[in-house]
């Protein structure tokens, strides 16, 4: 019998699913969860997930890279925001980053009960999807949204995960199809597409352009893993 996959389109959501013995994924593509994958892929050890600014605030002046992010812009206090491409290999290469953003790392907060957390984004589609097929578990896909509300690129992101991988899992859940009907539509101009979401156009009313970025597809074979309050690379 085939695993399941279903889709939660909040976070606000998250308490009416049962996580336990699940893989979950977190999704945040604009932007916290390609951020990871850029930080890991240029060199951070570790990423430490944080919900609060004032728990990051503890983390400054110590041996750490730390990143904060809320409302799109870096947070007062701070000098690293949510942008992915700020992650560079002179910033990041052998740290440990510890990174709070508005929507992903919350997310991911919340879904502790879970048997195991990754994190996906268009950046490590293809090793995400292949690592989930290996693994052979039932599958969540956790969008982040924005404030507990849904969004478009989290869950057409969802929808292109499960256009990889239906032939392997039951997608029976109207989330699965709803996701996946989205991605088919905006498959057809992916980034034109994304560019009329809520938050695209935030990003571009702060004169930030991070949206080409997100999207660029397979940039590394790194999914970050979730284990004892780190992120860690596995390499697939």
């Amino acid at each position: 019998m085939k695993p399941t996959a279903e889709v939660i389109l909040s976070p606000a959501l998250v308490p009416y699913y049962d996580l336990q013995g699940k893989v979950v994924v977190v999704i945040d593509i604009l932007r916290a969860t390609t951020t990871m994958c850029y930080a890991f892929m240029n060199g951070a050890e570790r990423i430490i997930p944080i919900e609060s600014i004032e728990e990051a605030k503890t983390y400054l002046g110590k041996d750490y890279v730390v990143a904060a992010e809320r409302e799109g812009l870096v947070a007062e206090g701070f000098t690293l925001g949510n942008s992915p491409e700020s992650f560079t290999p002179e910033i990041v290469n052998g740290k440990t980053v510890v990174l709070t953003t508005t929507n992903g790392t919350y997310t991911l907060h919340q879904c502790k009960a879970a048997d195991k957390i990754v994190t996906g984004a268009f950046t490590n589609i293809s090793a995400l999807c292949n690592w989930l097929v290996g693994w052979n578990q039932p599958v969540v896909l956790a969008c982040a949204g924005w404030k507990n509300k849904f969004n478009l690129e989290d869950t057409v992101f969802a929808g292109a995960v499960l256009h990889t991988i239906r032939e392997h899992f039951n997608l029976e859940s109207d989330s699965c199809v709803a996701a996946l009907n989205l991605f088919l539509t905006a498959s057809q101009n992916l980034e034109g597409y994304m560019r009329h979401s809520n938050h695209a156009q935030r990003f571009e009313k702060l004169g930030i352009d991070d949206l080409p970025t997100c999207l660029k597809l397979d940039v590394t074979d790194i999914v970050p893993f979730y284990s004892e309050g780190v992120l860690v690379p596995l390499k697939v």
